[in-house]
């Protein structure tokens, strides 16, 4: 009895931590949204810095509070992180300005067989056979939901490489740190959003005058649009920490395939709010392909054998050793 309360105490954990991630991410794209076409703050990049300067406020105050214990995490390890993290976000916007948004949507679904790819080298992870058939599905289904045109330069497809792979790299990581140095989604954030806040708000002003040749300090900030700003950038804090919590508890993988459920909400969001593109029959289906594989997915991927370690241990830190690990997690299934 106490096995099964305990089963139904983690699945109702891990329902809240995806439901806290999909609200969130929707609800930042629909106020990006508006900011960026309503109000014209078209500063992606730098937006993206005052949004890990808000994360960054947030876990000083719950480590002042006491909420967050002090933790280690590696100077090199956070500095890997930073580059893969960073140019996961200059390469999606890039990629988004040289390429057309079908290549774009193509680029983006990649990340599940890359994010397989690295799962199946570094984690020694084994798939099963229906496994691999539901993420195909829902690959399917999400492409046929936002795939239309398609065409390819050279320096888009460059682009698009190199953020599929810093995506991929910097998702992996976020499970990969959190399960080597014990660190709840709370003291990874700690370690990883300031140095984030630093580089990207040092970076982003140049990176968007070269986008938009518009400079961030000329623009009319009137308090309508200071309003929008300050609410992305306290969404952008549930959505930084969902991502985190999200990827700890499963894996990249399963954030990347149950996370298209964000895309279809998203499109379905657009039409409600924005009205400027219709639900037709194409996207109608591609969206119901895409819940089948992701019901399939879960399903699937839950089984025993369906996703696997092949006797393969990680290396841990001395803080592991001592238990820490338990800790951690139960700091997150707390959230």
């Amino acid at each position: 009895m106490a096995l099964s309360s305990k089963a139904d105490q983690k699945a109702a954990v891990d329902v809240a931590a995806w439901m806290f991630n999909v609200v969130t991410s929707v609800g930042i794209i629909i106020v990006n949204k508006a900011l960026m076409a309503t109000y014209g703050f078209s500063f992606a990049t730098t937006l993206t810095g005052l949004h890990f300067v808000t994360t960054t406020l947030m876990t000083a105050i719950l480590r002042w509070l006491g909420y967050i214990q002090s933790s280690h995490l590696p100077i090199h390890e956070l500095l890997k992180f930073v580059i893969f993290a960073n140019f996961s976000i200059v390469g999606m916007n890039v990629s988004l300005m040289w390429n057309s948004v079908g290549f774009y949507q193509i680029a983006k679904l990649s990340m599940i067989p890359v994010s397989c790819f690295l799962e199946v080298v570094l984690d020694k992870m084994r798939y099963s056979r229906d496994t691999k058939l539901s993420i195909g599905v829902v690959l399917l289904g999400v492409g046929v939901c936002t795939v239309t045109d398609v065409s390819v330069n050279t320096k888009g497809f460059v682009a698009a490489l190199i953020a599929v792979w810093s995506t991929s790299l910097q998702q992996y990581y976020v499970h990969y740190l959190q399960r080597k140095y014990s660190l709840s989604s709370f003291n990874l954030l700690g370690h990883t959003a300031p140095a984030q806040a630093g580089s990207l708000l040092l970076v982003g002003p140049f990176l968007d005058y070269w986008m938009t040749n518009k400079r961030v300090d000329a623009y009319d900030y009137t308090p309508v649009a200071v309003m929008f700003i300050i609410l992305s950038c306290t969404i952008a804090v549930g959505t930084n920490l969902s991502q985190f919590i999200c990827i700890g508890r499963f894996t990249a993988v399963s954030f990347q395939v149950i996370g298209h459920m964000k895309t279809i909400l998203v499109l379905i969001m657009g039409f409600l709010f924005f009205g400027k593109e219709g639900l037709n029959l194409q996207v109608v289906i591609g969206m119901v392909i895409a819940v089948v594989g992701m019901i399939w997915y879960g399903n699937a991927s839950s089984k025993p054998g369906g996703k696997e370690r092949r006797s393969h241990s990680l290396p841990t830190s001395r803080q592991h050793k001592h238990g820490s690990l338990s800790e951690s997690t139960e700091i997150d299934g707390k959230v």
